[in-house]
């Protein structure tokens, strides 16, 4: 790994195929479609990584998330629970959130972490629904502590799925008269 600090430019490290600029990581995966075997192990990396920040003091469940945008920028996210239940964050809609928050509308890919060793983690139907906002066919993939994993895309996790362009169909609208 190099470190290449500029006085006009942010600090960047460059590693492989993997270039880290202003808190952000890029990859040079170039395929339009399929990611390479490299990309997607440090996709999971990444969510693994997350996963260690996660705040879960009550279920002690920890779950990363690792998002790649169509510009393969790399925006991470863990689960923040609350002692009011239901304020709790997922990992995957921190990450989506915080890639919004930033200018993203469009991935490629998510990687999901947790501990299960027995069975891979897969989104809560929240966040397969809040997944689906952003479209129906792009890669998720569901993890392993041991790296293994499973690929799917957001149509077979949340198939027949409701999205904003079922808001844009036409509607009719019936209207009660009064008798």
């Amino acid at each position: 790994m190099t470190f290449s600090p500029t006085p006009k430019q942010p600090s960047r490290a460059v590693m492989d195929q993997v270039e880290f600029n202003c808190g952000v990581m890029h990859i040079k995966d170039h395929s339009p479609r399929q990611l390479s075997e490299e990309t997607v192990k440090m996709l999971i990396q990444r969510s693994q990584e997350a996963k260690q920040r996660a705040y879960c003091p009550y279920s002690k469940f920890r779950v990363g998330a690792a998002l790649l945008t169509l510009d393969n920028c790399v925006i991470t996210g863990c689960n923040v629970e609350n002692a009011c239940y239901n304020l709790g964050v997922c990992a995957e809609r921190n990450a989506i959130s915080k890639a919004v928050s930033e200018g993203h509308r469009s991935f490629k890919a998510i990687a999901i972490s947790s501990d299960l060793s027995d069975q891979f983690i897969t989104p809560c139907g929240g966040c397969r629904q809040f997944i689906r906002e952003f479209g129906s066919n792009w890669d998720v993939y569901l993890s392993k502590p041991d790296s293994s994993y499973r690929r799917m895309t957001v149509d077979e996790l949340l198939p027949v799925s409701f999205g904003p362009e079922q808001l844009y169909m036409r509607k009719e609208f019936e209207t009660l008269t009064d008798a």
